[in-house]
């Protein structure tokens, strides 16, 4: 794989490059200058030393005309290596010797006489490369001008004549610059009038008096000779005129006759010359005859007062017909130019003089271009190509010279000339065959960092003449070119598009046939992505808006920058208090938005290795401007038109408009109200408006967009209609009668907006029962009443709009009623129809009603239980009847059927009840009397579930189950259904069945202690009812605690321990003693292990204890807090104020044992609340946990009193619980809780639905500090 480093190079070509690299590739070859095709360029990081240079010319010579030896100086200078030698050729003839570098020609002897310089010359500079040659210059030699005697003049002249001062300096080949002063030295004053001529003469259009002096001086500057010479002095003396009344046609001084001819030089100056007299002095005005002055590059001059047209370069297109007129109040005159323009010959293409490696094909171009055509001809190292050997690799056309298969051989300066009749170029163009070294620029081991899917350009830059061939390699040491994302430029620097992180590694790149190499490293990176850019939002004006530039980019790439731009420019970072802020997230807020914030809004995320850009937009949007300009047009007695210009929509369209009115003249002031006329759609700004009579209007009109709407608009000019008879009557007409022979007429009274007009009032008319015609009656308000009437008598009835224009159409009659009063019959022909708990209840119409029936009320009371009034509760049958136990009547129950319905359906009746009925119909007035009383009876149904039900264990396989019957048996109870399985899935449902009603209780055996069961009580009368449920397990043998936690204080140890789940409670002893020589084992009061604490007081501080349970089960140590109690000094008996101390304490507890017994001999009770619920029906209530034994105060104090053997206090209750032995009891209410009785429980007594109350023989130990187990025990379904 190879590729050439040289520009143009012709060789083998690469495989088409991917479109995605042209811009690439346009962007590489557009930084390089651009050389002749196949030409070299040596790079300034290439090391050469001393490498030879063909000569090239640095300064030329041009012709100039010299006045002295000092003057004579043609410079001619070059660069080259080796050094270049100059020589000089005079008039075709060698002049002076050849000298080396430098060549500029000066005069060296001043004996030779000055004209002996003057001729032609041409510089040559040439060393080993080749020879580079000027153009031939003139060099002009005349001596220094010298100002000729000459006479003083004088000139006179009329007033209003034209005068001419002349100039007359010496010749020379320099034309002078004329000046023209007075003997102060100071410039004669030109204007319009007076001008100098390009000739150099002072010019009058007209003298008049104060033109009159003698000091006039003409001076001629000679720039290139150093010389100012001054003229004779010019005398001019005016003389007055009488003829200045007549004035003068214009003229011309300058040019003579109507029409010059003038050629030029491109780019040359070129002056158009006009110098009128005349009197009054002539106006001078420039034209061009073909075409415009302002399409020319030419300008009238303003410091020659308009006389001269002039062109400071000109340009081809300026020739053409050119006029000056010059005009007076006398008359004009004119003159026209033709001007002509040629040019000296100019390079439009010209080679480079550049370095060509051996075997190209080199091609010079030296094209010119003139008027007339310049000519061309070509030398060789100086030498005219005629007088050069012929070569066929070399060919010549015109002004293109082409070598084929150049050698060093070929290496010269080549010389083309262009010439025509105006002048000479001439161009040196050296074309140097080198030969150098390979050698690769780029330095090594550089590192290339991309982000994948992009384009990577890894550099090899590599000269040498021959041209080098580069070939690249990867890291598996193939070349890349067989990857068709690789492509390699003439430059050798290699091109892999579409980059990915599997391109990421060491590249080397070689010279072929060398061992000159590089090492390239290429790392890829994630691109930068913006995964949530702005959005277009539309933003409420005054409110904030968020832009989110979320992106994600590169780990490696620690710096990053976020930039965000509105509208194209820059926004600067901000503060949170400013109305843009550009958090850490890349998110821009902008605050307090007005209409100025609508923009383009991009967020540009910047990395060292590029950057990515997403843009939004903001739309701020408002409510609309009120709509301007209310106008009325069209107006009419009752209509108009209203108009109205919409106003600003602030970038959300306008949807509608509303129109408001608002009437004056039948409200006050203070009462105005705005109504809403109609909604006009967005796109009319117009609305034709029907008027009420007699009304004065006022309008306003909103515009809607999709924020809101606009403020009010100006309100319009006021505008009162004209009264007219009313176009409506009122509505609602009815009769509203309260009292029987009495009818009230009324209706809905009328906005006085629709009066119409003045002396407005109500016709009302009526007719019915005996009356065949119509009464009339006028009224200003309803209502109106007539008596005498009848009771709830029909009648037709209307009410007509009258003012004092006329009245409103006759309106229909309505029909209207008197007075109603109470229905006099009550429904006949009651029925009922029976199912279940439902009755269909079904009667005939009542009669006399009196008014309009309303519906029918019907009246349901439960009499009892159906059959006897036998109850069953609690397990005992017994009779009740009415005279011997009054129990209070049920409330009626009332049904309202409302309309002309003889029939109704009521629902939610119980089962196996009496019941009886009656019907009334009611109207306005009230309720009429109630039909017989009809007696029906519900059948049986389906009981209740049992009010309650408990659990109980009285062993580890053993559950008792306590309920009690359902409130509502709806029927004759027969009896029980027991169900219990395990609370698994897919157990075996157990079933036991209870034929006796009175039964309450069934204990179950044989249960599994490790399982939890779910317990059902069904009961039954002709059907089943709903179960009852309960969860819960059988109960285990307490067991005393297996640890216990010790907290010690100063003089006691608090001791707490958890008491497992399910077990029964359990008595144990904890024996402790101090551990100390002599020290016996001590024992607190029997404990209960559901209580789960327990302080062991009246403990010595500081001292180590050790304390067990039952001996075996449990052991531990522990110290009490505090210092060790230290031995007395001196003998116990000499203290007397101890002994008096414990002389008293003593005493004291003996008083407390006294009381103690005293209590005991009267047998103590534990404190339990009972609960048992005394009235026969009710249903069992359990006990709660703050029924169990509680401990007194009188017992704590009264064992830490106790004296102990080793001088502390034995802990310890008299009401121990040790003889209550370790069985026990443990009964469970409904709610979860358990009552411990310390004795056998039987079942319970007939009529009781609790386990009773605690007595003497039913001890309770203290309430548990563990949680309860009967949580878990009897948890509720």
């Amino acid at each position: 794989m190879c590729v050439s480093q040289w520009t143009g190079y012709r060789g083998p070509v690469s495989p088409a490059l991917p479109l995605l690299l042209l811009p690439l590739l346009l962007s590489f070859f557009s930084s390089t200058p651009p050389l002749a095709q196949g030409a070299i360029s040596i790079p300034e990081n290439y090391k050469v030393h001393n490498m030879s240079e063909p000569p090239e010319l640095t300064a030329l010579p041009e012709s100039y005309t010299a006045f002295s030896h000092e003057d004579i100086n043609l410079p001619c200078e070059a660069t080259g290596y080796p050094t270049p030698t100059f020589r000089w050729v005079k008039d075709g003839e060698a002049f002076g010797s050849e000298r080396e570098g430098f060549g500029t020609l000066r005069a060296q002897n001043e004996e030779e006489t000055l004209d002996s310089y003057g001729g032609y010359y041409r510089c040559y500079a040439s060393n080993t490369l080749g020879t580079a040659m000027t153009l031939s210059v003139h060099l002009v030699v005349e001596p220094q001008p010298v100002l000729l005697k000459q006479q003083r003049v004088n000139k006179k002249a009329h007033e209003g004549d034209s005068m001419i001062l002349a100039c007359n300096p010496p010749n020379s080949s320099t034309p002078p610059h004329i000046h023209w002063m007075d003997k102060r030295m100071v410039h004669i004053q030109l204007n319009d009038r007076v001008m100098v001529g390009l000739d150099g003469n002072l010019y009058f259009s007209n003298v008049i008096k104060t033109d009159s002096r003698r000091d006039y001086f003409c001076n001629a500057q000679y720039t290139a000779a150093r010389t100012v010479l001054p003229l004779p002095g010019v005398s001019l003396t005016v003389m007055q005129s009488n003829d200045l009344v007549h004035g003068k046609k214009p003229d011309f001084f300058q040019p003579v006759g109507s029409h010059s001819s003038v050629q030029a030089l491109r780019s040359r100056s070129v002056v158009l010359e006009c110098l009128p007299k005349g009197l009054p002095t002539p106006k001078v005005e420039w034209k061009k005859k073909d075409g415009s002055l302002e399409e020319t590059s030419g300008r009238v001059d303003s410091d020659s007062h308009g006389r001269w047209f002039r062109f400071d370069s000109i340009e081809q297109n300026d020739d053409g017909e050119y006029e000056c007129v010059a005009s007076n109040n006398h008359g004009s005159v004119s003159h026209s130019f033709s001007l002509t323009v040629e040019a000296l010959p100019y390079w439009v293409k010209e080679s480079q003089s550049l370095r060509y490696a051996p075997g190209e094909t080199v091609r010079l171009d030296c094209q010119a271009e003139g008027i007339p055509t310049p000519k061309i001809t070509w030398s060789i190292n100086g030498e005219l190509l005629s007088d050069v050997d012929d070569d066929p690799r070399r060919s010549v056309s015109g002004g293109v010279m082409i070598l084929r298969d150049v050698v060093f051989a070929d290496t010269a300066v080549y010389q083309c000339v262009a010439s025509n009749k105006h002048g000479s170029i001439l161009l040196n163009i050296y074309l140097y065959v080198v030969e150098l070294p390979p050698q690769i620029l780029t330095s090594d081991a550089k590192v290339y960092k991309f982000t994948e899917g992009g384009s990577v350009v890894m550099d090899c830059e590599s000269f040498g003449s021959p041209r080098p061939h580069i070939t690249w390699e990867g890291e598996d040491r193939l070349p890349l070119l067989s990857d068709p994302r690789v492509a390699l430029l003439t430059n050798g620097s290699i091109i892999v598009s579409d980059v990915s992180h599997e391109d990421s590694g060491e590249y080397s790149c070689s010279i072929k046939h060398s061992n000159i190499s590089i090492s390239a490293h290429l790392e890829v990176y994630n691109q930068t992505v913006i995964l949530n850019g702005p959005q277009d939002v539309r933003v409420l004006r005054g409110t904030s808006a968020l832009l989110d530039c979320v992106f994600q980019k590169d780990p490696r790439l620690i710096k990053y920058q976020i930039v965000w731009k509105k509208a194209e420019h820059k926004m600067q970072e901000s503060s949170p208090d400013d109305k843009h802020t550009i958090f850490d997230n890349g998110t821009l807020k902008v605050t307090n938005i007005q209409s100025d914030d609508s923009a383009r809004y991009s967020c540009e995320v910047i990395t060292a290795l590029g950057s990515v850009t997403a843009s939004g937009s903001i739309t701020v949007v408002a409510r609309p401007d009120p709509p301007e300009g209310l106008s009325l047009s069209d107006v009419a007695d009752h209509s108009l038109t209203l108009s109205w210009n919409p106003g600003k929509t602030h970038n959300s369209p306008i949807i509608e408009f509303i129109v408001e009115a608002r009437e004056e003249q039948h409200t006050e002031q203070g009462r105005w109200r705005w109504e809403e006329w109609k909604r006009v759609p967005g796109e009319f700004n117009h609305l034709e408006l029907t008027l009420h009579p007699y009304c004065t209007y006022r309008f306003r009109v909103f515009a809607v967009n999709e924020i809101g709407r606009s403020d009010a608009s100006h309100f319009s000019d006021h505008h009162k209609t004209p009264p007219a008879v009313p176009d409506r009557n009122p509505s609602g007409v009815r009769s509203e009668s309260t009292d029987p022979k009495t009818m009230i007429i009324t209706w809905d009274e009328m906005d006085k907006r629709f009066h119409s007009g003045e002396g407005f009032k109500y016709h009302v008319s009526w007719r019915g029962g005996s009356d065949a015609q119509w009464n009339h009656a006028d009224v200003a308000t309803p209502p109106y009443v007539i008596n005498d009437t009848g009771t709830y008598t029909p009648f037709e009835i209307k009410v007509q709009a009258v003012n004092d224009v006329g009245g409103a159409p006759t309106p229909e009659p309505e029909i209207g009623y008197s007075g109603e009063d109470e229905p006099q019959e009550a429904p006949t022909n009651v029925s009922t129809k029976v199912m279940d708990s439902t009755v269909i209840v079904k009667w005939k119409e009542a009669q006399n009603v009196r008014g309009l029936l309303l519906g029918y009320k019907i009246y349901l009371q439960r009499l009892g239980p159906h059959g006897g009034r036998v109850r069953r509760s609690l397990g005992k049958q017994h009779q009740e009847r009415e005279d011997k136990l009054e129990r209070p009547r049920e409330r009626d129950r009332e049904v309202v059927v409302r309309g002309m319905k003889n029939s109704e359906e009521v629902t939610g009746l119980r089962l196996y009840s009496s019941y009886e009925l009656s019907v009334a119909a009611f109207n306005s007035k009230g309720e009429g009397p109630r039909s017989p009383p009809h007696h029906f009876s519900t059948p049986q149904g389906a009981p209740g579930p049992p009010a309650s039900l408990m659990l109980e264990s009285p062993s580890e396989k053993s559950m008792k189950l306590y309920w009690s019957p359902p409130k509502e048996t709806n029927g004759i109870l027969q009896g029980y259904v027991v169900q219990y399985q395990e609370d698994l899935d897919n157990s075996l449902l157990h079933m036991k069945y209870i034929d006796d009603p009175t039964v309450t209780d069934f204990e179950l055996d044989s249960l599994d202690p490790s399982s939890h069961y779910i317990f059902k009580v069904i009961a039954s009368t002709i059907l089943e009812g709903p179960p009852i449920t309960k969860k819960g397990a059988t109960a285990l043998d307490g067991v005393a605690p297996s640890h216990i936690n010790i907290v010690p204080s100063n003089t006691s140890l608090n001791l707490t321990w958890v008491h497992g789940k399910r077990f029964r409670n359990h008595g144990f002893i904890i024996r402790y003693r101090r551990k100390s020589p002599g020290c016996d084992w001590l024992e607190s009061e029997v404990l209960n292990s559901t209580q789960g604490f327990y302080s062991l007081k009246g403990l010595l501080p500081g001292s180590e204890y050790q304390l067990m349970i039952n001996d075996t089960q449990w052991e531990n140590s522990t110290r009490t807090i505090g210092t060790a109690p230290s031995v007395m000094p001196g003998g116990f008996a000499a203290r007397g104020w101890l002994i008096g101390l414990i002389a008293a304490i003593l005493l004291l507890v003996l008083i407390l044992l006294i009381l103690c017994l005293i209590k005991r001999s009267k047998g103590g009770k534990y404190a339990v609340k009972d609960k048992e619920d005394k009235e026969g029906d009710s249903e069992a209530r359990p006990m709660k946990d703050e029924t169990f034994g509680e401990y007194s105060d009188a017992d704590e104090k009264r064992s830490e009193s106790q004296p102990s053997l080793c001088g502390e206090s034995k802990l310890g209750s008299d009401d121990s619980l040790a003889e209550y032995g370790d069985s026990v009891d443990i009964q469970f209410n409904e709610d979860g809780s358990f009552i411990g009785q310390y004795s056998n429980r039987g079942p319970a007594p007939p009529g009781h639905e609790s386990s009773g109350p605690a007595s003497p023989d039913n001890g309770v130990p203290p309430p548990p500090i563990a949680p309860s187990m009967s949580t878990i025990l009897d948890r509720p379904s």
